[in-house]
């Protein structure tokens, strides 16, 4: 699990601790020392704190003037527990929302499952980003089924090209244009 480190090749675009709009503004990062944890296993020190136990995230990219930002989650998304839509929505998305942000791409490959509780912050997250959108890229199979299960695909865009999607080789802003075409392609 400390293997596992968040997305890097962007930091000469954007450094989300460097960004004095950002949630994680003038935040200080270990390189050496394995602060947070998983469970039992530490992860690697570079994933950003919102409240959850089980649940980290980094804020990849984010631009202004476009309304977007790029965010890849590492984890346990445990609703039914620790209730970390609330957290993530309270804590990190209602501050990028108030900056103007209204289109989250979430990246998921990391992770690990899902356990629901009901949807009412989806729908508030939803409900708030009336002219944008919410998309998760590359969650697991096995996540997205629980997604679906819950209900929750009706407020995030799943599925499709967005399940596998070959990001990592594309800069921010040819990402965000690769999304949008994606769902402007499935909203028409």
């Amino acid at each position: 699990m400390h293997e596992i480190e968040p997305f890097y090749l962007w930091r000469d675009d954007y450094i989300a601790a460097e960004d004095d709009r950002s949630p994680f503004f003038n935040t200080e990062y270990s390189e050496f020392y394995y602060d947070k944890q998983l469970y039992n296993y530490l992860i690697h020190p570079q994933w950003d704190v919102f409240g959850s136990n089980t649940l980290y995230i980094k804020v990849l990219y984010t631009d202004y003037d476009r309304q977007y930002t790029i965010i890849e989650l590492m984890g346990e998304w445990n609703d039914a527990i620790n209730n970390d839509i609330m957290l993530l929505k309270r804590e990190i998305i209602e501050l990028m929302i108030d900056e103007g942000i209204n289109k989250f791409i979430l990246i998921g490959e990391n992770v690990l499952n899902y356990h629901a509780s009901d949807d009412s912050y989806y729908e508030e997250w939803f409900q708030d980003v009336e002219e944008g959108w919410i998309a998760g890229i590359n969650f697991n199979e096995h996540v997205i089924r629980e997604f679906r299960d819950s209900s929750i695909d009706y407020y995030l865009n799943f599925g499709g090209e967005l399940d596998d999607l070959h990001w990592r080789k594309l800069k921010p802003h040819q990402f965000y244009k690769k999304v949008e075409e994606l769902l402007t392609k499935r909203l028409n």
